[in-house]
């Protein structure tokens, strides 16, 4: 570099500090005094900094530890309080949710003020039910070709029973016999049925009448409202007892109606309880929030309107509106309806085909254990098909007809329940319409009554109302009391519910869980059908109240010319 540059850069660059000169090693380690002193020091002092800062640490994680010492007793007190409250308000919530994305809910919360006017007649976690605009899972399941397969196969099985059942009349008989004897029997006397109904649907009126004059009382309408409170409501319990629950009930013995008939009327005689318990259920606490508060002149009372949509609604839990769809489209409604019509005849040709020739060749012999194990066993089959043909024709066919004719959007009547590993998780979503019912007014309510001290104790009533209204339809259906489906709902339903519960994960425990349902279907299917035979082959000649009690197949003698 030429002197100039080097001037240039020198005068632009800035002068740089000088570094401090640092004693030679050598000399320091060859002195003696002060130079050998002065490491001494300093290597005593870093020691005695070392163990001060040890000390503090140490004695900071003992102050942290006392303070969770402290705060871990409280925090348990707390939450054995809160985790139950929120485990309900989870499975509440859970019930709502899609794995798709659907409209908003129309039901919005409540607000605060809301809140707290019926804080004091509610149970006090969750609001309830929420309708969302929502289709069935098995419409959008059988858009795919993999799953419509399964249906198409299903179709397919029902041909061959058709042609089996040609097949074996021509051969045995030398004529093509296409008869539904069974079909006609079942569904004898069909307009002592009808007349019932209109009856019974007629009479539901009752309880909004009941509840109109009432709430009429509660605004002042009428001198003291508590002895009103009291009369309209004996009125209530008693329509509820006489009017619906004995009244159709003796109309069906009165008249021996066959199974099927006594279903129709069974069946609705208890949806209508179920409906009008809810409606009162529902529109009492807004009507005893309005009392303490008078936020208008007179009670909101729903219109007549409202009450006779929800009469026909797809739903056991009322509300004043519902999601509704814009349109009907009457070719899915005829659908739904063709695929039920399809549904009852398949139910007539497994009975035909599989069940009947089993049953009556079995019946005529002597109760003992070992045909029983046989013939439970070879009632599986026809206990499954009849579990899934009463699913696909009742819970996704007549439910979605229904709904589509009423515009009604929420088509969530059932989930995947063929995907549970849990028979808890199986009761909430096979049947969803029952269970919200179970789950609002029978299990909250319980819970509410009992300050949400005894959970255990609600499931149980929970477990014992279906097991008994199961079995009270089976027995006056069918016309004799052998309580197989409550032992098996009491007994082994309960005691899989915690042995197979939520925690329940993996492939293993569906296919245990299925097993277990099978073979409940067999025994179910099994026991009922050798009853059946037993008494129409052994009548009693001076029956007695324990006669009727005890199963009839346990002692019959049958004779092989009884048929």
């Amino acid at each position: 570099m030429k002197p100039e540059e080097e001037s240039v850069l020198r005068s632009r660059c800035p002068a740089l500090p000088k570094m401090p000169v640092l004693p030679d090693l050598n000399d320091t380690m060859d002195g003696e005094g002060p130079q050998t002193e002065q490491p001494q020091n300093g290597e005593n002092y870093l020691k005695k900094y070392e163990k001060m800062e040890v000390e503090h640490v140490i004695s900071k994680k003992l102050q942290l530890k006392r303070r969770a010492e402290v705060l871990k007793s409280d925090l348990m007190r707390q939450f054995d309080s809160h985790v139950n409250d929120f485990m309900d308000s989870l499975i509440e919530e859970s019930t709502g949710l899609e794995p798709a994305p659907v409209s908003a809910v129309f039901s919005p919360p409540l607000s605060d003020k809301e809140r707290n006017k019926l804080g004091n007649f509610r149970p006090p976690h969750g609001q309830g039910k929420q309708f969302v605009n929502r289709r069935s899972l098995l419409d959008e399941l059988f858009e795919v070709n993999h799953i419509r397969t399964i249906y198409h196969m299903f179709i397919a099985l029902l041909i061959l029973f058709i042609l089996s059942t040609l097949v074996v009349d021509f051969l045995d008989k030398g004529r093509l016999v296409l008869d539904f004897d069974l079909l006609v029997y079942a569904f004898g006397q069909f307009p002592v049925v009808v007349c019932t109904w209109i009856c019974m649907f007629l009479s539901v009126l009752v309880p909004y009448t009941l509840f109109y004059f009432w709430s009429q009382s509660q605004a002042g309408s009428y001198s003291y409202p508590r002895l009103c409170t009291g009369l309209f409501g004996s009125m209530y319990l008693l329509y509820q007892t006489l009017g619906l629950g004995l009244l159709p009930t003796y109309v069906v013995v009165i008249y021996n109606l066959p199974p099927a008939s006594r279903f129709i009327i069974i069946l609705e005689q208890v949806r209508l309880i179920m409906k009008a318990h809810s409606f009162v259920r529902e529109n009492v606490p807004k009507v005893l929030a309005w009392t303490k508060d008078k936020g208008s002149p007179n009670p909101q009372v729903p219109r007549i309107s409202h009450y006779l949509y929800f009469l026909f609604a797809p739903t056991l839990i009322y509300r004043d509106e519902y999601p509704r769809n814009p349109v009907i489209r009457w070719g899915y409604v005829a659908t739904k309806f063709l695929q039920v019509l399809g549904c009852l005849f398949y139910a007539y040709y497994v009975f035909v085909r599989l069940c009947i020739p089993q049953f009556r060749s079995i019946s005529l012999q002597f109760f003992d254990l070992r045909a029983m194990v046989l013939c439970i066993f070879n009632s599986i089959l026809p206990g499954v098909l009849v579990l899934f043909l009463g699913f696909f024709a009742f819970l996704h066919c007549w439910l979605n007809a229904f709904a589509e004719m009423l515009c009604f959007a929420d088509r969530m009547f059932y989930k995947d329940w063929w995907n549970s590993t849990s028979f808890a998780n199986y009761y909430r979503t096979w049947n969803v319409v029952v269970h919200d019912w179970l789950y609002y007014y029978v299990y909250r309510d319980f819970l509410w009554i009992s300050q949400k001290r005894f959970r255990a104790g609600a499931m149980l009533f929970v477990f014992t109302v279906s097991a008994v209204v199961h079995e009270y339809i089976l027995a006056v259906c069918f016309g004799f009391f052998y309580p197989v489906l409550f032992c098996l709902f009491m007994c082994f339903g309960m005691m899989f519910n915690f042995i197979l519960h939520d925690q329940r994960k993996g492939p293993i425990w569906n296919i245990i869980m299925w097993t277990s349902l099978f073979l409940g279907q067999g025994v179910i299917i099994s026991l009922y059908s050798q009853e059946w035979y037993a008494q129409s082959y052994c009548p009693l000649k001076e029956p007695s109240f324990f006669e009727l009690l005890k199963p009839r197949s346990w002692n019959c003698e049958r004779v092989t010319n009884a048929d």
